[in-house]
């Protein structure tokens, strides 16, 4: 595993993080997802995020993750691991529940600690901007949660460039600068790249990308149409049947002959090219599995791409 500096900060984080949104939740096997976790450590995964609504249910997967540090990771282990939650989606009913406001941030931050059985997590974010409450109080909160030692960092997540400046200054003059923001950012979406590194470059915050596989369709699971285990299959999942066009299909597999080209899979050449750029400091990946985590964690082995690469993966995917 390698390690990149977070922004301008003294933190470390691997260039593959592990995401909990899927698979860690009670209506997983949690037998299974313990042995994930614990085999992602054994890889050089010392990060590991979550969010107050990761389940299903809502809660549960902080609750699972929980036990997993309980059964595996006493100790001086829980110092070198790296725990990120997040706040800012709909977690419980009633006028407190979501979005942006000290009273629901701070809240949440109490509850995913005694879900996780934790004094403190290593960051904590804020999960979206929120246009209702002014962005003053939101970052007010998270310098609370640092201040107060219930977080060691503060970071962002869903913010567009504009926000993410503003945001980053506030935190500044507050003297907790932001660590981290969490961005969607994948071969099939790149808005990141529209202003929004530039800002993260120069302010010194690090970028994490999330959904760096576009759910799935960027592994060759799709590349003889839609397989009826995909997520897009599942009525429940945020990859819908609509979402997958004739056309991005075909750009599926016009990357996967590039990747075979490398020796790689699609996801591995999926995942190294969002590393080739010096401002991603990590990739959080999902998993399902061991060997689908082996799998991701094998990118890091052909991480260089040629000019004539890169031409060709533009081409396919204007």
């Amino acid at each position: 595993m390698n390690y990149n500096r977070t922004g301008k900060s003294g933190l470390l984080l691997p260039q593959i993080s592990l995401g909990l949104w899927h698979n860690f939740g009670s209506a997983d096997n949690f037998q299974n997802g313990e042995e994930i976790v614990k085999k992602a450590f054994d890889q050089g995964i010392t990060h590991f995020d979550l969010a107050n609504n990761y389940g299903p249910v809502p809660g549960s997967a902080e609750t699972n993750f929980g036990k997993i540090l309980k059964n595996s990771f006493q100790g001086n282990l829980r110092d070198e691991i790296v725990v990120s939650t997040k706040a800012g989606y709909k977690m419980w009913e009633g006028p407190y529940g979501e979005w942006g406001s000290r009273k629901y941030l701070l809240s949440s931050l109490d509850q995913s600690l005694k879900r996780m059985q934790l004094d403190y997590v290593d960051i904590f974010y804020s999960h979206r901007f929120d246009p209702e409450t002014p962005l003053e109080e939101t970052m007010m909160a998270l310098d609370y949660a640092v201040r107060s030692g219930k977080a060691l960092y503060a970071g962002i997540s869903n913010y567009n460039a504009e926000q993410t400046k503003e945001a980053t200054e506030i935190l500044k003059y507050l003297g907790t600068p932001c660590l981290i923001h969490q961005a969607k950012y994948s071969m099939f979406v790149r808005d990141a790249e529209h202003d929004l590194l530039s800002v993260l470059n120069e302010k010194g915050v690090g970028c994490i990308a999330f959904s760096p596989l576009a759910q799935g369709l960027l592994t060759d699971k799709y590349l003889n149409g839609i397989p009826e285990n995909s997520r897009a299959k599942n009525p429940d999942g945020y990859l819908k049947i609509d979402d997958i066009s004739e056309e991005k299909l075909q750009k599926i597999k016009s990357l996967n002959k590039i990747a075979l080209q490398r020796n790689q899979s699609l996801a591995q050449m999926a995942l190294a090219w969002l590393l080739k750029d010096s401002r991603i400091t990590s990739v959080l990946i999902g998993a399902s599995s061991v060997n689908q985590l082996k799998d991701n964690v094998e990118s890091l082995k052909n991480r260089s791409f040629s000019a004539d690469e890169l031409n060709a993966i533009d081409a396919i995917l204007k």
